[in-house]
Protein backbone atom coordinates (compact mmCIF):
# COMPACT_ATOMS: atom_id res chain seq x y z
CA UNK A 1 0.00 0.00 0.00
CA UNK A 2 3.01 2.60 0.83
CA UNK A 3 4.66 1.84 -3.02
CA UNK A 4 0.90 2.38 -3.99
CA UNK A 5 0.84 5.58 -2.22
CA UNK A 6 4.69 6.93 -3.34
CA UNK A 7 3.60 5.88 -6.83
CA UNK A 8 0.32 8.23 -7.14
CA UNK A 9 2.11 10.72 -4.99
CA UNK A 10 5.22 10.77 -7.38
CA UNK A 11 2.97 10.83 -10.72
CA UNK A 12 0.78 13.53 -9.27
CA UNK A 13 3.81 16.00 -8.23
CA UNK A 14 5.71 15.05 -11.52
CA UNK A 15 1.92 16.52 -13.34
CA UNK A 16 2.22 19.04 -11.55
CA UNK A 17 5.53 20.03 -12.12
CA UNK A 18 4.77 20.17 -15.80
CA UNK A 19 1.63 21.89 -15.65
CA UNK A 20 3.77 24.64 -13.65
CA UNK A 21 6.26 24.74 -16.18
CA UNK A 22 3.90 24.92 -18.65
CA UNK A 23 2.27 27.83 -17.44
CA UNK A 24 5.58 29.78 -17.01
CA UNK A 25 6.43 29.33 -20.35
CA UNK A 26 5.71 32.85 -23.00
CA UNK A 27 3.75 30.22 -25.51
CA UNK A 28 1.45 27.44 -24.63
CA UNK A 29 0.86 24.86 -27.16
CA UNK A 30 -2.33 27.10 -28.44
CA UNK A 31 -0.78 30.23 -28.79
CA UNK A 32 1.86 27.64 -31.13
CA UNK A 33 -0.35 25.78 -33.36
CA UNK A 34 -2.61 29.84 -33.40
CA UNK A 35 1.20 31.04 -35.28
CA UNK A 36 1.22 27.93 -37.21
CA UNK A 37 -2.62 28.28 -38.21
CA UNK A 38 -2.71 31.60 -39.17
CA UNK A 39 0.25 30.93 -41.87
CA UNK A 40 -1.93 28.31 -43.09
CA UNK A 41 -5.47 30.11 -43.48
CA UNK A 42 -8.10 32.32 -41.18
CA UNK A 43 -10.47 28.62 -41.07
CA UNK A 44 -8.33 26.65 -39.98
CA UNK A 45 -6.96 28.91 -37.21
CA UNK A 46 -9.88 28.78 -35.34
CA UNK A 47 -10.29 24.93 -34.96
CA UNK A 48 -6.85 25.27 -34.21
CA UNK A 49 -7.06 27.43 -31.12
CA UNK A 50 -10.28 25.44 -29.78
CA UNK A 51 -8.28 22.11 -30.58
CA UNK A 52 -5.10 23.93 -28.42
CA UNK A 53 -7.67 25.19 -25.80
CA UNK A 54 -10.00 21.88 -25.12
CA UNK A 55 -5.92 19.82 -24.96
CA UNK A 56 -5.22 22.93 -22.17
CA UNK A 57 -8.44 22.48 -20.43
CA UNK A 58 -8.36 18.43 -20.49
CA UNK A 59 -4.73 18.49 -19.42
CA UNK A 60 -6.18 20.73 -15.39
CA UNK A 61 -8.68 18.49 -15.36
CA UNK A 62 -6.66 15.50 -15.39
CA UNK A 63 -4.73 17.41 -12.72
CA UNK A 64 -7.39 17.90 -10.19
CA UNK A 65 -8.81 14.66 -10.85
CA UNK A 66 -4.96 13.21 -10.29
CA UNK A 67 -4.69 15.72 -7.12
CA UNK A 68 -7.86 14.65 -5.82
CA UNK A 69 -7.51 10.70 -6.22
CA UNK A 70 -3.74 11.37 -4.23
CA UNK A 71 -5.86 13.12 -1.41
CA UNK A 72 -8.69 10.35 -1.23
CA UNK A 73 -5.26 7.39 -1.33
CA UNK A 74 -3.64 9.16 1.20
CA UNK A 75 -6.76 9.47 3.58
CA UNK A 76 -7.51 5.41 2.97
CA UNK A 77 -3.85 4.79 3.70
CA UNK A 78 -3.75 6.78 6.60
CA UNK A 79 -7.04 5.64 8.36
CA UNK A 80 -5.78 1.96 7.92
CA UNK A 81 -2.94 2.27 9.09
CA UNK A 82 -4.16 4.03 12.57
CA UNK A 83 -6.74 0.60 12.39
CA UNK A 84 -3.75 -1.87 12.00
CA UNK A 85 -1.77 -0.06 14.26
CA UNK A 86 -4.54 0.18 17.12
CA UNK A 87 -5.12 -3.39 16.48
CA UNK A 88 -1.47 -4.86 16.58
CA UNK A 89 -0.58 -2.98 19.95
CA UNK A 90 -3.90 -4.71 21.32
CA UNK A 91 -2.62 -8.14 20.62
CA UNK A 92 0.57 -7.34 21.70
CA UNK A 93 -0.58 -5.87 25.03
CA UNK A 94 -2.72 -9.24 25.42
CA UNK A 95 -0.06 -11.32 25.10
CA UNK A 96 2.08 -9.57 27.22
CA UNK A 97 -0.36 -9.56 30.26
CA UNK A 98 -0.91 -13.71 29.16
CA UNK A 99 2.79 -14.17 29.65
CA UNK A 100 3.55 -11.71 32.54
CA UNK A 101 0.64 -11.17 34.48
CA UNK A 102 -2.36 -13.70 35.89
CA UNK A 103 -5.40 -14.04 34.22
CA UNK A 104 -8.40 -13.60 37.19
CA UNK A 105 -11.17 -16.42 35.93
CA UNK A 106 -14.64 -16.15 36.24
CA UNK A 107 -15.22 -12.88 35.67
CA UNK A 108 -15.01 -9.71 32.90
CA UNK A 109 -14.32 -6.40 33.02
CA UNK A 110 -17.39 -3.90 32.39
CA UNK A 111 -17.45 -4.42 29.26
CA UNK A 112 -16.86 -8.20 28.78
CA UNK A 113 -12.86 -7.74 28.54
CA UNK A 114 -10.70 -10.79 30.05
CA UNK A 115 -9.44 -9.07 33.87
CA UNK A 116 -5.86 -9.51 34.60
CA UNK A 117 -3.96 -8.90 37.70
CA UNK A 118 -0.06 -7.72 37.86
CA UNK A 119 2.70 -8.41 40.40
CA UNK A 120 0.70 -5.04 42.64
CA UNK A 121 -2.04 -7.09 42.86
CA UNK A 122 -4.08 -4.15 40.55
CA UNK A 123 -7.08 -5.51 38.38
CA UNK A 124 -6.86 -3.89 34.76
CA UNK A 125 -7.87 -5.26 31.26
CA UNK A 126 -6.45 -4.44 27.64
CA UNK A 127 -8.85 -1.71 25.69
CA UNK A 128 -9.36 -1.63 21.99
CA UNK A 129 -5.80 0.85 21.53
CA UNK A 130 -3.67 -1.58 23.58
CA UNK A 131 -4.09 0.69 26.92
CA UNK A 132 -4.11 -0.94 30.36
CA UNK A 133 -7.01 -0.11 32.26
CA UNK A 134 -7.20 -0.73 35.64
CA UNK A 135 -10.04 -1.29 37.60
CA UNK A 136 -11.72 -1.94 41.03
CA UNK A 137 -12.95 -5.05 42.25
CA UNK A 138 -16.00 -3.70 42.73
CA UNK A 139 -16.11 -2.77 38.88
CA UNK A 140 -15.56 -6.50 37.94
CA UNK A 141 -18.53 -8.65 36.54
CA UNK A 142 -19.12 -12.19 37.32
CA UNK A 143 -18.90 -14.45 34.42
CA UNK A 144 -22.77 -16.35 34.01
Amino acid sequence: MKNIFKTVLFAASLFAVGQTQAQTKDTTLGQKINKTAKKVGKGTSKAAKDVGNATSTAAKDVAKGTSTVAKDVAKETSTGAKAVGKKTSEVAAKGASKVVDKTYDGVTAPNGETVYINNKSQYYYVNKKGNRVYVTKAQLVKKP
